[in-house]
């Protein structure tokens, strides 16, 4: 009998962890930087224009990502959206317009596009099935660490060596992240040859039904990082925070103790109740950060914030592979990152139009995204409540 640590354990998946951690860093190594950068170009009125853009072609090109990680392959897609990362890092100190920055925002978001779906179908074909909540909360936390250690590091460098070093470095991540993935072998055994043609989508390609319930969820959810990536780096200068990347690491950091907890939790317990518990407190820490005028305040809604994220993420991710067909993982995991890229560009847009620059408005803007957060709280109680009542007419005499 083969041991099931043995098979969750193997060289080819610390290999994807060790990928995602320098992937995360790569593109979170820019953006507490990014809103004082685009005021430098003049551009400093669209600041709630710099999230929401990544995300939107990161949301377009999903569909793409999840069919062809089901048709062309896992590894392939990987290296694909890897390289566009490494592409936008260089480009950045050479397109020094806010026309050009833009631009460049569009063309990076596609690499979270295609990278994460991929690796995260990955593992869902090597992980144990009774052990996927586990499996899926390590790789996430290796990619909290590149989250946690990027923000700091990239306003460390821009503090001392400029932009433009920022960039270079961003796309030195990138570099290393492709390099640890290039010789690892295919788990997609029934891959064809891409052709121009699996580029037409149908709205099956688009949207996988059974993933509907984790999507919106993720949807609901997301808001709240639309608005954090938006305004924490203005909050933290209202508030007297020379480097702006600190909230991200405290936050990044304090999720990791709880990753590998919530995988095995919703593996023995349930996704749903698990998930239920990091909406909520979502909810709370969004209502926190936005009332709160003192950097203790601050730092401690960053930490249940990151507690919120070390549930949510991994069980929602185990959620959409179990709920997907195992002939459609692409498709499902594709649908759930189109949710997260919505919630995410239109938090973003909503916090950082609402809040215009008005310190006085940052209320606001997280209210939003706490009233959204304690919504999903609701839906998942009604959805819970239909699942029971379904399993007991099933077994009913």
């Amino acid at each position: 009998m083969i041991d099931k640590k043995e098979k969750l354990y193997t060289s080819k998946f610390w290999l994807l962890c060790s990928s995602s951690f320098l992937f995360f860093a790569s593109f979170n190594l820019i953006i507490p930087e990014l809103p004082d950068y685009l005021t430098s170009l003049g551009g400093g009125n669209h600041k709630g224009l710099i999230i929401p853009l990544f995300t939107l072609t990161a949301g377009l090109s999903r569909p793409f990502s999840g069919r062809l990680t089901d048709t062309v392959g896992r590894i392939p897609i990987i290296i694909y959206g890897v390289f566009v990362c490494i592409i936008a890092g260089i480009l950045y100190p050479v397109l020094t317009t806010v026309f050009g920055f833009f631009l460049l925002r569009l063309i990076h978001g596609m690499s979270t596009g295609f990278k994460p779906t991929a690796t995260s179908a990955y593992v869902g074909d090597i992980a144990p099935v009774t052990r996927r909540g586990e499996a899926m909360g390590i790789l996430g936390m290796f990619g909290s660490l590149g989250m946690a250690a990027g923000p700091a590091i990239g306003s460390w460098i821009a503090m001392n060596f400029g932009y433009n070093p920022m960039f270079y470095c961003s796309s030195g991540f990138a570099l290393l992240s492709i390099v640890v993935v290039m010789k690892m072998p295919e788990t997609l055994l029934a891959r064809e040859r891409f052709r121009w043609s699996l580029l037409k989508l149908k709205w099956k390609d688009i949207y996988e039904p059974r993933a509907q319930p984790s999507a919106l969820t993720m949807f609901l959810t997301a808001f709240s990082f639309g608005t954090v990536l938006t305004l924490i780096p203005d909050l933290s200068k209202h508030l007297g925070l020379e480097n702006k990347g600190v909230f991200f690491s405290i936050f990044t950091i304090s999720s990791l103790a709880v990753r590998l907890i919530a995988g095995k939790l919703s593996d023995i317990y349930g996704r749903v109740p698990i998930l239920m518990t990091g909406c909520a407190l979502y909810g709370i820490t969004m209502f926190m950060i936005g009332t709160g005028t003192e950097i203790w305040v601050f730092y401690t809604g960053s930490f249940i914030f990151g507690i919120a994220a070390g549930l949510g993420s991994p069980t929602i991710f185990a959620w959409t592979i179990d709920l997907a067909h195992e002939k459609h993982r692409g498709r499902a995991m594709a649908t759930m990152f189109i949710a997260l890229e919505a919630g995410i560009g239109i938090g973003g847009v909503v916090a950082g139009y609402s809040h215009n620059n008005n310190p006085d408005k940052f209320i606001i803007s997280f209210s939003i995204s706490g009233f959204l957060a304690f919504a999903a709280v609701c839906y998942l109680s009604w959805y819970l409540l239909r699942r029971k009542k379904t399993n007991r007419r099933i077994s009913a005499p």
